[in-house]
Parts: C-alpha cells; sequence; structure tokens
C-alpha cells in the first residue's frame, strides 16, 4: 500500500493562495488547493502508452481523505492491470446511462415525449390536455412501470372506466399511450406490438368511437335573433365586448381575434392577414373588413399602437381566452359558445342568400377536404368574401332583411 503523507488536519488547514498548489498523499493522491478555496481530490498516474494523466475524485471535505485514498487504491490496481482510469470512469458513465434509460417509467418516457413534442402544438393548451389525460387517467395505473412491462391487459384498465362515459377524451387518451410507447420502443425500451393500437387490436376489444360519441355541436345563435343580440352586445361595455363584437363580424376563431396585432391589419384596404402560424389550417388567411368591423377599430384605445388589437388587463398582453365566454355570461347567455356565431353565419348564407357554399366556408377559413379540388383552387375568393361579410354586417345591423340579402348577393356575384 502507497505510504501516505498526509492528515486531516492538514488538508482542513490548508488556505487558498494566489495559485493552485497540491498537498501530496502518496502513490499518485493529491490534494489540490485552488485560490478560490475549494479543494479537490486528484489521482496522478501513468497511462499504459506512457503518457502521464490525472483523473479528478472529488471535492473535500465531501469526500474524506479516507475514501480519497480507497479510490487511489482502486485506480492504482486498474493502472497495474493495464487500464486507464479515465477510460474505465467513462465507461461506467456510459453504462449508468444505459441502466437509467432501461429503467425509464412510463410517466418518464411521456414527460420526455411532451418535452420534445410541444413546440410543435399550437398552444400551452395543447401541452396542458396531454398532462392533464395522463396524469388523470394513465399515471396510477401504468406510470411507474416501465414501458417493456404495459401489455394489453394494462391498457384495457386504463381506458375502459372512460371508453363509454368519457369516450372523446379516453380516444384520445389511447393515441396518446400509442405514441408514447411507439417512441419507447424507438429508443429500445421496450419490443413487439404497441399494445395501445387501435386497428387491428383495441379495435376487436372496445366499441368504434362513432358508435359510443354523441356529435357535439358548438351552440349557435339562430340567425333571425342575431340583430337583437348584437344591440345588447353593442351596449355592453369593455374590450372583451368589443372583441366578441369583432370575433362575430369577422367570423374568425377566438384565439384568432385575441392573438390579433395592429401590424396585422390594413385599414386603407381594409384587410386583416392572419399569418399561417397563428392558423388552424397553418396558411395565411385574408379577411376582407366590412366597414362596422372598420369603425369598430378605429374606436378602440390601442389604436394607432404596434401591439394586441384588444389588451387584456396587463398592458400589452391580449385577453384571456375564457374573456369572450365571460362576456356571454354577463349577458346571461350561457347557452351561446362564441364559436357558435361561426355556425350562425353558416346558417344564415346557406337559408337566407345566394352567396355560393364555397364563398362561406373560405370565408370561415375551413380546409377543402376533397384534395384534388384543393390542388387546382388557387384563389380565395376575396372580392366575393368581401361582399359577404359586407352583407353580414349589415344584416347584423339589421340595415338589410332576409330579400334585401339575396339581391345585394345575386348582384355581387353575377
Amino acid at each position: 500500500m502507497a505510504e501516505s503523507l498526509l492528515r486531516d488536519l492538514q488538508c482542513r488547514a490548508a488556505k487558498p493562495r494566489a495559485a493552485v498548489y497540491r498537498l501530496r498523499d502518496g502513490g499518485g493522491l493529491f490534494l489540490q488547493v485552488r485560490p478560490t478555496g475549494h479543494k479537490y481530490w486528484q489521482f496522478r498516474y501513468t497511462k499504459p502508452n506512457g503518457r502521464e494523466s490525472s483523473i479528478q475524485i472529488g471535492p473535500y471535505p465531501r469526500v474524506t481523505l479516507e475514501q480519497a485514498r480507497t479510490a487511489r487504491n482502486e485506480h492504482q490496481a486498474a493502472v497495474a492491470r493495464g487500464d486507464d482510469p479515465s477510460v474505465l470512469r467513462k465507461q461506467d458513465k456510459a453504462r449508468s446511462k444505459i441502466d437509467a434509460a432501461r429503467s425509464m417509467t412510463f410517466k418518464q418516457c411521456a414527460s420526455k415525449y411532451i418535452e420534445a413534442h410541444e413546440g410543435t402544438w399550437r398552444n400551452v393548451k395543447h401541452t396542458q390536455q396531454w398532462t392533464n389525460t395522463l396524469t388523470t387517467y394513465a399515471y396510477p395505473i401504468i406510470g411507474a412501470l416501465r414501458p417493456k412491462d404495459i401489455d394489453t391487459d394494462l391498457v384495457l384498465r386504463v381506458l375502459k372506466p372512460i371508453w363509454l362515459t368519457k369516450n372523446e377524451t379516453a380516444t384520445r387518451l389511447r393515441g396518446r399511450i400509442e405514441n408514447i410507447l411507439d417512441a419507447a420502443k424507438v429508443q429500445g425500451l421496450r419490443d413487439g406490438e404497441n399494445p395501445a393500437r387501435w386497428t387491428g387490436h383495441l379495435d376487436h376489444l372496445l366499441a368504434a368511437p362513432s358508435k359510443v360519441q354523441k356529435p357535439k355541436h358548438h351552440s349557435a345563435l339562430p340567425y333571425p335573433e342575431m340583430a337583437a343580440f348584437a344591440k345588447l352586445l353593442q351596449a355592453s361595455a369593455g374590450t372583451a365586448a368589443r372583441a366578441l363584437q369583432f370575433t362575430i363580424l369577422t367570423a374568425t376563431r377566438t384565439n384568432e381575434t385575441l392573438g390579433a396585432t395592429w401590424a396585422e391589419l390594413d385599414l386603407s384596404v381594409p384587410i386583416w392577414t392572419i399569418p399561417a402560424e397563428r392558423m388552424k389550417a397553418k396558411r395565411d388567411h385574408r379577411v376582407p373588413l366590412s366597414q362596422a368591423a372598420v369603425d369598430l377599430l378605429n374606436s378602440l384605445p390601442t389604436k394607432g399602437s404596434e401591439g394586441v388589437v384588444f389588451e387584456g388587463a396587463k398592458e400589452g398582453r391580449p385577453l384571456s381566452n375564457m374573456a369572450l365566454l365571460a362576456v356571454l355570461k354577463r349577458m346571461k347567455r350561457s347557452d351561446l359558445t362564441t364559436h357558435g356565431f361561426r355556425s350562425t353565419l353558416r346558417d344564415w348564407t346557406s337559408e337566407c342568400t345566394a352567396f355560393p357554399s364555397e364563398v362561406a366556408e373560405m370565408a370561415l377559413a375551413h380546409a377543402i377536404r376533397d384534395k384534388t379540388e384543393s390542388a387546382y383552387r388557387r384563389g380565395d375568393l376575396f372580392d366575393k368574401r368581401r361582399a359577404l361579410m359586407q352583407a353580414w354586417a349589415d344584416y347584423i345591423d339589421g340595415e338589410l332583411n332576409q330579400a334585401d340579402v339575396a339581391i345585394s348577393a345575386e348582384l355581387e356575384i353575377g
């Protein structure tokens, strides 16, 4: 055994100097004292190729003198065998990482999956939905298990309690579990078929979602009541009420209105161009603004700024996602949803005007489901949509009756 020279008292008493210095303990073990006052154990040795090298053992006093000597003896034995202690340490770290990865639980895999993909999701709410459904339904049953230990029976234990009562949630949860287990397989954390796969697997064990789910539609205001509702809304004070008005006039979605900035608006045309990253279809959407929409924008206190159009309680920040629903609640119309006003426009267009269906669909920024039609349609029917949106605004204001709108539409599109 190497001769030991140091005493613990010397180690504790060693004071920092202007430059690094070492206290020798023998057998290649040194206590390195830095100008900062930090002290580190170091083992110096000769590699098998004859070159001098060193390896850090750890900080003093967290690593005691006796522990440092034990580590020195182990490193000396490795050198005697012809091994390089620094190489052995790297190999140990690599094995530890592999072992840690192989022992990852489903919950840990899920967290990594969400972290890797949340940047591609449209909003924070989507990330929260993933986390909430997994936390509520999956983690209590399979969260602590390794991906390779999860089988079909366990997946069914997660899904069956809510498959019939909350099928939409259960269907999304199944897809999320499937994605996480697929990712785990790519990482070598499991083998075989995915127990959460639907086609050819769970579809034989669970009722089809189409047989369980009941179609849900956003509550919409009947279009004959639109003018009366608009007058009540106009009388409501506050930025949120104006944002709801603007959303109805432009037939846009809540998040599109709340995210609107003055830089997206050109009131000289007038037009509002919503960038692709804020659109559900992921492409720019040009919205022709009616005179009523322009007048509303000109009345806002943020007019002339460069920030958001509909500012919330915090300066420079938009209204919250619940602000427009809160307006409906104050108006004692909790039976309605903001999104439902898009259906009101669609029903009114179909039943009261001569505007073609594709004009209304384009106004709502609906994706063209027919791939052939989508490939050949290059325009966005902007001029026809401008006529539609102006007619809609006039109808809301009570200036056009049903017959007037039909005649107006025929003149515009004829």
